[in-house]
């Protein structure tokens, strides 16, 4: 028992630490290359782990709230899933990426094809933002991924894809539904009350699992960055400015909607869940999809740290416009 409180403690200080232990993960992992190695061959098993959490504290009442008025969780379903996909296909082709590197234009559209990352909505709520809405379309981009990833692995990849698309559709979909099946199951026996009382531990769980990922992937990171910094700072650049421009083309297409719905959209929409396809395709991919995948998790991973201000504002705006 001392042990269990131990482990229970520690892993609720974990939790409590919020974006700042999401920011220094990413760097832990670069910092201690052996552990990269070790967890390597365990992404699909941290991915599938970390779906069961996310899927464990879902908000049904909240989820029926928004289904009840479906209008905006479709419409972000839809560019989430579908227009954002073609948009940067589309973008990929014009730029003769496919013919010029194709391990980076794998790496972009398995980003761009990916559901939203099951962590957008504990960020939202990191951040002081309703996370809500965000969950619910979360919820049902996740469910059109294993339709909607191999539809356009067909249309814009192709041969480059070792696995065919039928096999990816097959393989999402056996993830998501059995991380699914699990959450159903710790949730009947385990109790929302229970869930909820552990919430920070779930929390510490969450980032560790984080962690396990982020290490994975960051495996050569360090030593290409000593290998060829130039090269490197150059494909980070290009990480940070695929996620700020889906984050900011997302938030003007949905203004409309307030600006903090706008912003939280636009987070979600930006932070695509490459572990997934990661776990889908079995880690078979060339080693620069690798090392993309890798640099890619620096703004998405900081993105917490980094936006928590601009969070607040539009939060305290939102509430002065609210009052009469």
């Amino acid at each position: 028992m001392p042990v269990l409180n131990a482990m229970s403690a520690a892993l609720g200080w974990l939790g409590r630490q919020g974006s700042r232990a999401i920011a220094a993960v990413v760097f832990i992992a670069i910092a201690v290359p052996p552990l990269d190695a070790l967890f390597k061959p365990f992404v699909t098993e941290a991915i599938f782990a970390l779906l069961v959490l996310a899927f464990l504290r879902v908000d049904i009442a909240a989820l029926r709230g928004h289904i009840r008025k479906p209008g905006l969780v479709l419409a972000a379903t839809a560019w989430t899933s579908l227009v954002v996909p073609a948009l940067i296909g589309a973008a990929c082709l014009l730029t003769h990426l496919n013919t010029r590197s194709p391990p980076l234009f794998l790496a972009l559209m398995l980003q761009a094809v990916a559901s939203p990352m099951m962590a957008a909505p504990a960020f939202a709520a990191v951040m002081g933002l309703d996370a809500t809405l965000v969950l619910t379309t979360l919820v049902t981009a996740t469910a059109l991924t294993p339709l909607s990833a191999p539809l356009f692995a067909y249309a814009f990849i192709g041969p480059a894809l070792t696995l065919s698309p039928l096999a990816l559709g097959i393989k999402l979909f056996a993830i998501l539904s059995g991380s699914l099946l699990v959450a159903v199951i710790i949730r009947r026996f385990a109790g929302l009350a229970a869930i909820r009382r552990y919430n920070d531990q779930i929390d510490g769980m969450n980032i560790l699992l984080v962690f396990f990922f982020v290490a994975a992937v960051m495996e050569n990171v360090a030593r290409r960055f000593w290998a060829d910094p130039l090269a490197m700072i150059e494909l980070t650049a290009l990480a940070f400015a695929v996620t700020f421009a889906v984050l900011a083309l997302t938030a003007l297409v949905f203004a409309a909607t307030g600006r903090e719905r706008a912003f939280v959209l636009g987070l979600m929409a930006s932070q695509r869940n490459m572990g997934l396809m990661l776990a889908a395709t079995g880690g078979a991919l060339p080693d620069f999809t690798w090392l993309y995948f890798a640099l890619a998790q620096f703004p998405v991973y900081l993105s917490p740290l980094l936006f928590t201000p601009l969070a607040r504002r539009l939060k305290a705006a939102n509430a002065c416009s609210s009052r009469p």
